[in-house]
């Protein structure tokens, strides 16, 4: 009966623990380039934002998150009052604010 069906045999072990950390291989290499593509840009960027929030005072030139360009006129814990024009103050939150522009830059606008 034997030349009708072929006999199955248990086949070496081959790689051993080499096998194992190859497999893995490619998933770390994708981790290591999502980590200085995508993960360290990302936490500097918020790093940065982080400590021109803190930095924020009166008389600064700012742009807000809307593209809105004015001045600080009064910064409290978590809220900055920015005055867009005479008379025209808005209250928003520091985490609002999007850069800080150099000065004068609202007289050349």
């Amino acid at each position: 009966m034997d030349f009708f069906i072929s006999s199955a045999y248990a086949q070496a072990p081959s790689g051993g623990a080499e096998g194992g950390l190859l497999s893995f291989l490619p998933l770390i290499i994708i981790f290591v380039v999502f980590y200085f593509l995508l993960i360290r840009p990302q936490t500097k960027r918020a790093k940065e934002h982080r400590q021109l929030v803190a930095n924020l005072s009166n008389g600064d030139e700012v742009v807000t998150n809307g593209g809105m360009l004015g001045r600080i006129t009064n910064v409290g814990e978590s809220f900055v009052t920015v005055e867009l024009a005479d008379n025209v103050s808005v209250k928003l939150q520091k985490h609002a604010v999007a850069s800080v522009m150099p000065k004068g830059t609202i007289k050349s606008a």
